[in-house]
C-alpha cells in the first residue's frame, strides 16, 4: 500500500529532509583533498545530532548486507555507485564523490544524495554529473498528480540512455515517509503512462545513478556494502525527497 500524506505530515517530512539537506551541505563544504570519509560521516552526523534527529542509516541491515550499516552517509568514490562505507580512505585530487544522507525527526524520514568531484574534474566528469543532475530534476518534474509511476522512470532513464550512461539494474528510488525504504519502488527506467497513478499526498525518494562506461552492471565490493562498476567507470548519484502536491511536486531535503 502507498500511504498518501496530509499537509501536515508533509510539513514534518520537510522539517526532516531540512537536516538531510543541511548534513549534505556540511559534507561538501568539509570534502578537501586529505579529508577521510570518516570526518565526513562525523560531519554529517553531528548535523544530524544537533537538529534531535537519527540516522536512518546507522545500523540499517536489508536482508542481502552481510553486517549492519556502520555510518550516517553513503560516501561513495570513483567505480563506486552507492552504498559506500565511509572509512578512513582520505580524497584525493580529483575523486568523484557521491554522498547520501538521511535523517529521522519526530517520526518522518528524509532522504537525498549529491555527487561533485573534489579539485579538478577528470575530463567527462563534468558532463557525467550535470546528465546525472538533470535526470533528477526530469524525475522530479513528472511527479504530478494524475500522473503514473512509469513517467517519472521514463524521465530519468530517457535522459540517461541518451547521453550514453549505464544505470545500474535493481536499484533505483523508493517509497519514504515513516520509514526510509517504503513502497513503490522507483525504477531509474520504465516506460511512460504505465504503472501505479500518483496523487496528492504520496511521497517519493527519486534518484538517478548513471554510469559513464555505458554498462548497466555492477559488482558488489568485498565489504558486501558497496556497489561498483565491473569496468571501472566513474558513477554519479544525486537523490532528492519529493512530495506530491496540488501546486505540482515539493522537493522535501532541500537545506
Amino acid at each position: 500500500m502507498v500511504e498518501q500524506k496530509s499537509e501536515a505530515e508533509i510539513a514534518a517530512m520537510r522539517e526532516a529532509g531540512r537536516v538531510v539537506g543541511r548534513a549534505l551541505a556540511a559534507c561538501r563544504e568539509a570534502a578537501a583533498v586529505g579529508t577521510s570519509l570518516k570526518e565526513l560521516d562525523d560531519v554529517a552526523h553531528a548535523v544530524i545530532k544537533d537538529a534531535g534527529a537519527t540516522s536512518p542509516f546507522l545500523n540499517y541491515r536489508p536482508r542481502w548486507a552481510p553486517t549492519p550499516f556502520p555510518g550516517v552517509i553513503c560516501a561513495s568514490v570513483n567505480d563506486a555507485i552507492v552504498h559506500g562505507i565511509p572509512s578512513s580512505y582520505r580524497l584525493s585530487e580529483g575523486d568523484l564523490l557521491s554522498v547520501d544522507c538521511g535523517a529521522t525527526l519526530d517520526g518522518w524520514t528524509g532522504d537525498a544524495a549529491i555527487s561533485f568531484v573534489v579539485g579538478e574534474p577528470r575530463p567527462g566528469d563534468a558532463e557525467l554529473l550535470a546528465t546525472t543532475e538533470r535526470g533528477l530534476a526530469a524525475g522530479i518534474a513528472a511527479a504530478v498528480d494524475g500522473g503514473r509511476l512509469g513517467d517519472i522512470s521514463a524521465a530519468v532513464g530517457d535522459l540517461g540512455r541518451a547521453a550514453g550512461y549505464g544505470i545500474p539494474r535493481d536499484f533505483g528510488g523508493h517509497g519514504i515517509g515513516r520509514t526510509m525504504h517504503e513502497d513503490p519502488f522507483v525504477p531509474n527506467e520504465g516506460r511512460a503512462g504505465r504503472g501505479l497513478q500518483l496523487r496528492v499526498g504520496m511521497a517519493f525518494a527519486i534518484e538517478p545513478m548513471f554510469i559513464a562506461g555505458g554498462v548497466d552492471e555492477y559488482v558488489t565490493g568485498p565489504d558486501g556494502w558497496t556497489l561498483q562498476t565491473v569496468d571501472g567507470s566513474r558513477a554519479a548519484h544525486f537523490e532528492h525527497s519529493v512530495a506530491i502536491t496540488e501546486d505540482g511536486p515539493l522537493i522535501l531535503t532541500l537545506p
